[in-house]
C-alpha cells in the first residue's frame, strides 16, 4: 500500500471513529463534569454520596466479579481437559460447550424463572414447596445466567491460547520429573495468561454493564438499570451523566489495573507451537471422569434454553406448579411471527444489522490494509483505536448516542433545519443511531477477521498482479478479497448476528414501537400480562435458531481462531 493512500485511509478512519465513537463518549464525560458551561465535581461526588447510586455501583461490581470468577472456574478446567486428553464424546461436548452463546442472557432469564422460580419445575419436581432458588434479591440468578451465557468466550480464548503453546516446553518439564498439575501451574497457566486476561476482561466489562438480565430478573438496584430508568432526565439532570462517567471510569480503570497487575506477567516462548501436543487417550472410567465436567456444565448451561423452549410451546397459563406445561401448542410461534410488534422488529433488526455489516466490511478492510500492508509507524495506533469499542461498555455508548441526539435536537438552528431533525432525534426515528451504534460496537470483529486474513496471505500475490499491470482496485477485487473471503464472511456473520441480538443499544435507543429491534420487542412482550411471556419465548427461540446457524458457519470458517475475535 502506498504511503499516501495509507495516510488518507488512516485520517479518514480516525475521523469516522472520532465522530461515531469519541464524540458520544465526550458527550457523556462533559455532561458529568461541565454543567452550565462550568467545570464542577459536585454531581460526580454526589453519585458516591447518594446511597441509591452507590448501592447500584457496588451491586454491579459484585455481579461482574461473580460472573468473571465463575466463568473462569468453568472455562479453564474444560479447556485444559480438552487440550490434554482424548476421550469418547470429546468432539460433541466441545461443540455443545459453545451452545450457550446462541441465547442472550436476558432471554434465558424467561426460561430460568420457569425452572428455578418460586413455583417452577425444580420445586414441583422435588416437592420443595414455594422456595425461591434465585436468591430472593435475584443477585444469584443474574450471576448464574450471565456466567452460563458468557463462559464460552473465555473457553474459546483458553483453547486458542493452549493451541499456541509449544508442547516442547511441557515435554521438557515432564522429562525433568515435573508432575502434570505442577506443569500446569508453572508453565501452562503463565503462557495462557494473555488469552485468559483478554477473555476475562471482556466478560467483566460485559457483565458490569449488562442491562437486559437485571431488568428481566427485576434486579433494579444496579447501575445499568438506574441509567436506563434515568433516560427521561437526560436533557435536564446531570446525575445520570455522572453515573455513566463513573461506570466508564470503573470499567476502563479496572481493565487498566488488571493489565498492570496481570497483563505484564507475560512469559515469552522462542516460537509458537509448530506441532500439536499429543493428547493422552483416556478409556474406561478415566474417560468417563474426563467427560463428566462437560456433561455437568453443558446440562446447567442448557437449562435456560430448555426453559425458553418449553415456555414457547406452552399454552398461556398452562405451566404453573407443574413439572411440564399441562398443554402444548405451536400457537406462540404463529403469534410471534404474526404479532404487529414482532413482524416490524424482525424487519428492523434485519435492516439495521445489514447496514451495520456493510459499514463494518468497508471500515474493517480499510483498517486491516493500513495495519498489515502499510509501513506507517502509527499503524498500531489505528489498530488499537479500532479495538477500543470492545473495552467500552455498550451501555455507555448507548447513553452517549442518546446524549448526542438530545444535543442535536436542542440546537438553536434546529427549527430552520426541521427537514433533517427527525434523522437525529431518537424520540422520532432512532434508525440512524441504531445503525451507527451497531457498527461501532461490532467493528472489532470485522477488523480482527480482516487482519487475520491479510496476515495469512502472502503479499507476493499482490506484487505479482501489480507487476503484470493490474491497478490497486483490480488487485483488491481479483486477488486479495478472494483470498481472505473466508475471514470476511466469518467476521460479517458474527457482526450481523451480534447486531441482531444487541441488548443495551436496542433497549435504550429504540423508544418507539415502530422502530423496535428484536431484543426490545422481546423485552416489551415479556412485560405484557397474559400471553406476552410465551410469545416473547417463541421469538427468543427464533433468535436462538438464527444465531446457531451463524455461529456454526463462523466456527467452520475460523475453527479455533474464533476465540481471537473476542479479545480486547
Amino acid at each position: 500500500m502506498k504511503t499516501s493512500t495509507a495516510w488518507t485511509v488512516f485520517c479518514l478512519v480516525a475521523a469516522v471513529l472520532g465522530v461515531l465513537f469519541f464524540w458520544p463518549l465526550w458527550r457523556v464525560v462533559s455532561g458529568g463534569f461541565f454543567v452550565d458551561g462550568h467545570l464542577t465535581l459536585r454531581y460526580l461526588g454526589g453519585v458516591f454520596q447518594n446511597p441509591v447510586y452507590l448501592e447500584g455501583l457496588l451491586n454491579s461490581l459484585k455481579i461482574a466479579l461473580g460472573t468473571t470468577f465463575l466463568a473462569m472456574c468453568i472455562a479453564l478446567p474444560l479447556a485444559w481437559l480438552s487440550n490434554q486428553f482424548d476421550f469418547a464424546g470429546k468432539g460433541l461436548f466441545s461443540a455443545l460447550v459453545l451452545v450457550p452463546m446462541i441465547l442472550p442472557p436476558f432471554v434465558g432469564a424467561i426460561g430460568f424463572q420457569q425452572i428455578f422460580g418460586t413455583y417452577g419445575l425444580v420445586n414441583t419436581l422435588f416437592h420443595l414447596g414455594p422456595r425461591d432458588w434465585l436468591g430472593g434479591g435475584q443477585y444469584i440468578g443474574v450471576v448464574l445466567l450471565q456466567t452460563l451465557s458468557l463462559y464460552p468466550i473465555l473457553y474459546l480464548n483458553a483453547v486458542a491460547s493452549l493451541a499456541n503453546i509449544d508442547p516442547a516446553m511441557d515435554e521438557a518439564a515432564a522429562n525433568l520429573g515435573c508432575t502434570r498439575l505442577r506443569r500446569f501451574w508453572r508453565i501452562t497457566l503463565p503462557l495462557m495468561m494473555p488469552g485468559l486476561f483478554a477473555g476475562g476482561t471482556l466478560i467483566f466489562i460485559w457483565s458490569f454493564t449488562e442491562l437486559g438480565t437485571p431488568l428481566i430478573m427485576n434486579y433494579t438496584r444496579c447501575a445499568p438499570v438506574q441509567v436506563f430508568d434515568s433516560l427521561k432526565e437526560i436533557g435536564s439532570n446531570p446525575f445520570p451523566y455522572a453515573l455513566v462517567v463513573v461506570m466508564l471510569a470503573a470499567g476502563t480503570g479496572l481493565y487498566a489495573l488488571s493489565k498492570v497487575l496481570f497483563g505484564g506477567k507475560a512469559y515469552a516462548m522462542q516460537s509458537k507451537a509448530t506441532t500439536q501436543a499429543g493428547a493422552r487417550r483416556l478409556r474406561g472410567w478415566r474417560g468417563t471422569l474426563a467427560v463428566l465436567p462437560f456433561v455437568v456444565v453443558t446440562g446447567l448451561a442448557l437449562m435456560p434454553h430448555l426453559g425458553v423452549i418449553l415456555t414457547s410451546f406452552a399454552e398461556p397459563g398452562s405451566w404453573y406448579q407443574s413439572i411440564l406445561p399441562a398443554r402444548f401448542s405451536g400457537g406462540n410461534y404463529v403469534a410471534a411471527l404474526g404479532h404487529e410488534m414482532t413482524v416490524s422488529s424482525i424487519r428492523n433488526s434485519l435492516l439495521f444489522s445489514s447496514l451495520a455489516v456493510c459499514f463494518d466490511i468497508v471500515a474493517g478492510i480499510a483498517i486491516a490494509f493500513v495495519v498489515v500492508r502499510s509501513k506507517l509507524r502509527v499503524r498500531g495506533v489505528l489498530d488499537a483505536l479500532s479495538m477500543v469499542p470492545l473495552a467500552v461498555p455498550g451501555l455507555v455508548m448507548a447513553f452517549g448516542f442518546c446524549s448526542v441526539s438530545s444535543w442535536l435536537a436542542n440546537l438553536p438552528a434546529a427549527d430552520r433545519y426541521s427537514w433533517w431533525l427527525p434523522l437525529f432525534d431518537i424520540r422520532t426515528n432512532p434508525t440512524l443511531f441504531l445503525i451507527l451504534a451497531y457498527s461501532v460496537r461490532r467493528m472489532p470483529y470485522m477488523v480482527r477477521s480482516a487482519v487475520a486474513g491479510l496476515q495469512q496471505t502472502s503479499e507476493t500475490f499482490e506484487e505479482a498482479a501489480a507487476n503484470l499491470g493490474a491497478g490497486p482496485a483490480t488487485t483488491l477485487r481479483r486477488i486479495t478479497l478472494p483470498l481472505i473471503l473466508a475471514n470476511l464472511i466469518a467476521g460479517a456473520l458474527l457482526t450481523f448476528a451480534f447486531s441482531m441480538l444487541e441488548v443495551s443499544d436496542s433497549l435504550m435507543l429504540a423508544q418507539k414501537a415502530a422502530f423496535m429491534p428484536i431484543t426490545k420487542a422481546i423485552y416489551e412482550l415479556f412485560q405484557l400480562i397474559g400471553t406476552g411471556r410465551y410469545v416473547a419465548a417463541a421469538l427468543g427461540v427464533w433468535a436462538m435458531a438464527f444465531l446457531t446457524c451463524t455461529l456454526v458457519g463462523a466456527s467452520v470458517l475460523l475453527g479455533k481462531k474464533l476465540g481471537a475475535l473476542f479479545r480486547v
